[in-house]
C-alpha cells in the first residue's frame, strides 16, 4: 500500500497567559504517522488528547510549530499559491463535528455543493455541477431532490450525509472526519460508517476518522492510532491493538467498551488530568499510570515496534511487561 499523506514528528504548540504569565500549552508533539490509499485510520484518545488539532494541522487552518506534513510525496511548505492550495483543499477536505453548524442554514444544501464545484472544479459547466451534486447525494444515500432543501428541513444524519456529499464532489483522495458521527443517535450512526467503508471500498478515498469511540473504530478502521495528551501512545493494524494493548492508556480506554468478543480486565481510572501546559520530560501518562517507573518521571518515551506494524510509546512494556496483567487502583 502506497503513502498517501504523511507526517513526520508533527507539533503544534500555543501560547497562553498574558505578558506577565507567558506559557505554552503542547497540543500535539512529535507526531509521526502515514495514511495509504484506501485506508481509513481511526484517531482515538478521550478529549483534549490532541485530534481534532492534528484534523485542522493537515487540513491547513494551523501551521504546525514545528515538523513536516507531504502530500503525496509533496511537503506542504512548498504549497503556497493559490492555486496548490485549493487543489489541496479539494484533496483533502473536511466533515466537522456539528452538521448544522457546517452548512450555512440561508441557503439551500445544494449552495454549499455547487460553490465547492465552483471554487474547486472550474472546469465544470453550471450543468455538469448540477449533475456531480446529483451524483454525490447517491453516492451517500440521499435523494437527488433533497438538493433543493433547507438544512433545518433535514435529519441529523441526513445533514451529516450532506457533509461527506459536500466532501465526495471534490473528488478527494483522504478525508478528515473530525467525530462525525458523536452527535447523532446510536441507531443513525451505524449508517454513517457504513458510509465511510463504502466510499473507501467503491471510491478509493481514504479517511482519517476521529473519534472517543473505540466501538465504532474497531467497526470501521483498518488501523488505530490512541492519542493521549498531545502524543502517539499506540499505533497499529485495530484488531492487534484491541486484541493486545501494549500501552496502559489504551487498556484504559478499552475498560470502557463491553466487548462479548475481547473480554479486558476490568480497570479503574486513577482520574489525573493530563499536564499538557509546559509539561516536563517523561510520560504524560504517568501520573495516572499504576506501572509506571523511575524511567518514566525522567524521560519521554518514542513509539517502538514492539510487534510487526505495532508500535507503543511506553517504558513498561518495551520492559517486557504484559500490561492486561495489572490493573488500575
Amino acid at each position: 500500500m502506497s503513502e498517501l499523506l504523511k507526517t513526520d514528528r508533527l507539533t503544534r504548540h500555543f501560547k497562553i497567559g498574558n505578558a506577565l504569565s507567558r506559557r505554552t500549552l503542547h497540543a500535539v508533539d512529535d507526531v509521526s504517522f502515514a495514511v495509504g490509499e484506501r485506508e481509513i485510520i481511526a484517531l482515538a484518545g478521550e478529549s483534549g488528547s490532541g485530534k481534532s488539532t492534528i484534523a485542522r494541522l493537515l487540513a491547513r487552518i494551523y501551521e504546525p510549530t514545528a515538523g513536516t506534513i507531504t502530500f503525496e510525496g509533496r511537503d506542504l511548505r512548498t504549497m503556497r499559491g493559490r492555486k496548490d492550495k485549493l487543489k489541496y483543499s479539494g484533496q483533502v477536505p473536511m466533515v466537522f463535528q456539528d452538521p448544522f453548524a457546517s452548512i450555512n442554514p440561508v441557503f439551500r444544501v445544494s449552495h454549499g455543493i455547487l460553490r465547492g464545484l465552483k471554487l474547486h472544479r472550474p472546469e465544470l459547466t453550471a450543468k455538469q455541477r448540477q449533475e456531480e451534486a446529483e451524483r454525490t447525494f447517491e453516492v451517500v444515500g440521499l435523494n437527488p431532490k433533497m438538493l433543493e432543501r433547507f438544512p433545518y428541513e433535514l435529519s441529523g444524519g441526513q445533514r451529516q450525509r450532506v457533509g461527506f456529499a459536500q466532501a465526495l464532489a471534490m473528488r478527494p483522495k483522504l478525508i478528515l472526519a473530525d467525530e462525525p458521527v458523536s452527535m447523532l443517535d446510536v441507531s443513525i450512526r451505524i449508517g454513517l460508517l457504513n458510509l465511510m467503508a463504502k466510499l473507501r471500498d467503491e471510491q478509493g478515498v481514504s479517511i482519517l476518522y476521529i473519534t472517543h469511540d473505540i466501538a465504532s473504530a474497531r467497526y470501521v478502521a483498518d488501523r488505530l492510532i490512541v492519542m493521549y495528551a498531545g502524543r502517539i501512545a499506540e499505533t497499529g493494524p485495530i484488531e492487534d491493538v484491541l486484541t493486545t494493548p501494549r500501552h496502559p492508556y489504551t487498556q484504559l480506554l478499552l475498560s470502557a467498551v463491553p466487548d462479548p468478543r475481547a473480554p479486558l480486565t476490568e480497570v479503574t481510572d486513577r482520574g489525573e488530568p493530563p499536564r499538557v501546559v509546559d509539561p516536563t520530560p517523561g510520560c504524560r501518562f504517568r501520573w495516572r499510570c499504576p506501572l509506571a517507573i523511575d524511567r518514566c518521571h525522567q524521560v519521554t518515551p518514542d513509539p517502538a515496534e514492539l510487534l510487526p506494524g505495532h508500535e507503543v510509546a511506553c517504558h513498561v512494556a518495551a520492559a517486557g511487561a504484559d500490561v492486561k496483567a495489572f490493573t488500575f487502583s
